[in-house]
């Protein structure tokens, strides 16, 4: 039986993905799962010893206790903190999804679950033609959003939403995220997201600055395991 997936992606960077997805992995392997990881494009990172390092994929491979070497699950990797394209052009690379989703394939043999983390929000470019949604389809994973909660979240998510219905991507859900400690009108924004994204968070995060410890209940990995077994990637409209 081939492993379960679900793509993280997010109203903007800088919502908490990664935090998210860490916290959701750590869940998933509290309920007993065995749990790969994937940040399959990254710009942003630093030198090591072992070549370039970005800390979000790494904060990953922490959290899946994963013994899986670093390329496999970061393929892409960039030093400078911009787009995707622009880092690749830079680079002189091409981000290749069916590389990414061969990669994925292999990752997904031994583990229940595998966790995929996308960069950016979900239309950030990967090249002149393609975007996270693109990958997102062709990995054929449902996709869980992060909602920074912060002033323009509202917009942000009801679009992200919109994009991934139409791009042909099962919505595995959200979760609120309050990245903004001073935002207000907490309960109002809730009400309002849940409105706009027709259904209730998952979970709720409230704002802290020890989230990188997170660890979401074990009943909202349990709730998003039902979910992932019924939904599946709609075929794409050509």
């Amino acid at each position: 039986m081939s492993a379960r997936g679900i793509f993280i992606t997010g109203t903007d960077t800088g919502v908490g993905k990664t935090v998210i997805a860490c916290a959701l992995v750590r869940a998933l392997r509290l309920c007993g799962w065995r749990v790969a990881v994937m940040k399959p494009v990254a710009s942003g990172a630093r030198n090591s010893p072992e070549g370039l390092r970005n800390d979000d994929a790494l904060a990953l491979i922490e959290a899946a206790a994963s013994p899986t070497p670093y390329v496999e699950v970061n393929p892409y990797c960039f030093e400078p903190p911009v787009s995707p394209h622009i880092a690749a052009k830079e680079a002189g690379t091409h981000i290749d999804v069916s590389t990414i989703r061969a990669k994925y394939l292999q990752m997904s043999g031994p583990a229940d679950w595998v966790v995929v983390e996308g960069a950016g929000g979900w239309h950030a470019p990967l090249s002149e033609h393609q975007t996270m949604a693109d990958l997102a389809w062709e990995l054929s994973l449902p996709a869980l959003l992060v909602v920074g909660v912060r002033l323009g979240c509202l917009n942000h998510a009801h679009l992200t939403r919109l994009g991934i219905e139409a791009h042909g991507v099962s919505f595995a859900g959200w979760i609120e995220n309050f990245v903004d400690e001073a935002m207000a009108r907490k309960e109002e924004n809730l009400l309002a997201l849940e409105r706009a994204l027709g259904e209730p968070a998952l979970a709720i995060v409230p704002y802290s600055s020890e989230a990188r410890s997170l660890v979401l209940a074990p009943p909202v990995a349990q709730r998003l395991a039902q979910r992932t077994q019924k939904d599946k990637a709609l075929p794409r409209l050509e």
